[in-house]
């Protein structure tokens, strides 16, 4: 008997770069910290950019400014749950101004 195997959720979500100096080394490194909670696998993508959104430094060279539009597009069981989180720090301009 053959098993079915589930496809992988796959959740997207675009979220605009709102603090000051945009995503530098520390919102990065908040970002990955971040999704690097769960299991699911993420890509960010900005302009024809495209990068792991568990690489510090693939993150970086997206060089996001402020009023940048980044798309997250995560694949997993916790793919919904990770770009909640996301959101949420988007939201608080990574803790700066």
């Amino acid at each position: 008997m053959e098993k079915n195997a589930t496809p992988a959720a796959t959740a997207t979500k675009e979220l605009l770069v709102q603090n000051k100096m945009g995503i530098h080394a520390r919102p990065a490194a908040m970002i990955v910290r971040v999704t690097n909670k769960f299991k699911a696998d993420v890509h960010v993508e900005k302009d024809d950019e495209q990068v792991n959104g568990k690489s510090i430094m693939g993150l970086m060279m997206l060089a996001a400014a402020k009023g940048s539009k980044v798309k997250f597009v995560a694949t997993g069981a916790d793919a919904e749950q990770m770009l909640t989180e996301l959101e949420a720090l988007f939201a608080k301009k990574f803790d700066e101004a």
